[in-house]
């Protein structure tokens, strides 16, 4: 589907980035809910939400606090708000599934394969870690088994398809087209739907210009250029040269915090919202629009924002 206008994704916190790493890195359900309701307003049409325990910042997939920030979030922005289904490698799929099941967004997540999933070489940067599950986290990833097996996927699909939630198909490799591949031809998936690549994890493809060309070319082949909405993502110092290649190429764009806390080389970002106004200018300069909510919605096909459960 070819259009001038950009959706622009922001992945608001995550889960694996920790508290000692940034100090603009959103925590708690007020700083969650002001950092995505500052990206909304500075351009991002999708809102992607993770949770974390207020007192320490860990990943949680507890439903009682994402339900802290959606209302405020939905009161304060039309933006489309889209919820993890993949919470932290180290959690199960009910635990990760939960806050989707109750709250019914447009949108969620949903990772298309089991990998390895890694991010331990960011310990050697740190010698001292703020709060006492953090280096653990970090340093234990290098035995991250990330799963989503067919059967988890085909579980969350049906649990979520029947209330319209929409998918934000993340892949990883290549591999992970061919699994979406097969969930089309099930009839789990079905058009228009929304595929985001993802570069530059340890456990996934490389970021690499010649990957993401490829990644492209084998999406088009197993479900056809006008059947699905795509966008980019990359993980760290990749972040804003990969969503521009993106942006080039007639792609849709993510960026925010929980893919890279920088804004340029060697200097963090202050906010998720400084992000969006990088790739902002960076889509005008290319003569490309950034997509409202509304023309987001309309892209994707997506139920409306007054058919969610919060």
């Amino acid at each position: 589907m070819s259009t001038n206008k950009v959706i622009i994704t922001c992945a608001i916190t995550g889960g694996v980035h920790t508290p000692t790493m940034s100090a603009a890195l959103p925590v708690t359900p007020a700083e969650i809910a002001q950092a995505s309701i500052d990206a909304a307003h500075a351009g991002a049409a999708i809102i992607h939400l993770h949770a974390r325990r207020p007192e320490n910042g860990a990943p949680t997939g507890d439903p009682d606090v994402f339900a802290q920030f959606l209302p405020i979030i939905k009161q304060a922005t039309d933006a489309v708000i889209n919820l993890t289904t993949g919470g932290s490698p180290a959690m199960r799929v009910a635990e990760r599934l939960a806050a989707a099941r109750r709250f019914q967004p447009e949108m969620c997540s949903l990772n298309m394969g089991s990998m390895n999933f890694a991010f331990f070489p960011a310990a050697r940067r740190i010698t001292q870690w703020k709060h006492d599950w953090e280096e653990g986290h970090v340093t234990g990833s290098d035995d991250n088994v990330f799963r989503n097996s067919f059967r988890d996927i085909a579980h969350i699909l049906e649990t979520l398809g029947g209330a319209g939630v929409k998918f934000e198909h993340e892949c990883y490799d290549v591999g992970h087209l061919y699994n979406l591949a097969h969930f089309l031809d099930r009839g789990l998936v079905r058009p228009p739907f929304f595929v985001q690549l993802v570069f530059g994890i340890l456990g996934g493809i490389g970021a690499d210009p010649d990957n993401l060309l490829f990644m492209k070319q084998t999406a088009d082949r197993l479900f056809g250029k006008d059947t699905y909405q795509w966008s980019v993502l990359a993980a760290g110092r990749q972040q804003m040269p990969f969503v521009t290649q993106a942006a080039l190429l007639g792609g849709n764009v993510r960026v925010g915090l929980e893919d890279s806390l920088f804004i340029e080389r060697g200097r963090l970002a202050a906010s998720n919202a400084e992000q969006v106004v990088k790739i902002r200018r960076i889509l005008a300069e290319l003569g490309l629009e950034p997509a409202t909510p509304a023309e987001a919605r309309a892209m994707l096909g997506l139920k409306g924002g007054d058919r969610v459960g919060f």
